[in-house]
């Protein structure tokens, strides 16, 4: 009997789709943090603005936690009962903040100046010629 073989009597059939998927998973994660760690964090955050900084700050520790609750949950104890379910939404409310200052950043900006004339232009405004002729269709129907 290989090994293969005797791991798959370990643990239900109906699973093996889910712990291949979340093998695939710890790879990425892998992978993501071998490569910012290949970099330092004072010439990763040199090269980003403070916006940037705070984002890749914030995902940092979101993902550290994040991590730590699943530690918790292999181990057996509700990641829910424990303050890290506190910690990650007020890391969720910083993050919802930053997003916040970038959607305003990226909203389209008034140009007062433009609009002004644009609803200048837009509006009629008589000139002699008009006054003249309106002043003389008045006076003929007053008649």
């Amino acid at each position: 009997m290989s090994e293969d073989d005797n791991n798959m009597e370990d643990y239900p059939t109906e699973i093996h789709d889910y712990l291949a998927a979340f093998e695939k998973s710890l790879g990425s994660v892998d992978e993501m943090l071998k490569t910012m760690m290949s970099v330092s964090r004072g010439e990763l955050l040199q090269k980003l603005d403070p916006l940037e900084q705070a984002k890749l700050d914030l995902v940092s520790v979101y993902t550290l936690n994040s991590m730590f609750w699943v530690y918790l949950a292999t181990q057996g104890i509700n990641p829910k009962e424990h303050p890290v379910k506190q910690e990650l939404e007020r890391i969720r409310t910083y993050m919802n903040k930053v997003k916040e200052i970038t959607d305003k950043k990226k909203a389209a900006k008034l140009d007062k100046g433009a609009a002004a004339r644009f609803v200048k232009n837009a509006l009629w405004e008589p000139n002699a010629e008009n006054e003249h002729t309106s002043k003389t269709a008045k006076g003929k129907k007053r008649q």
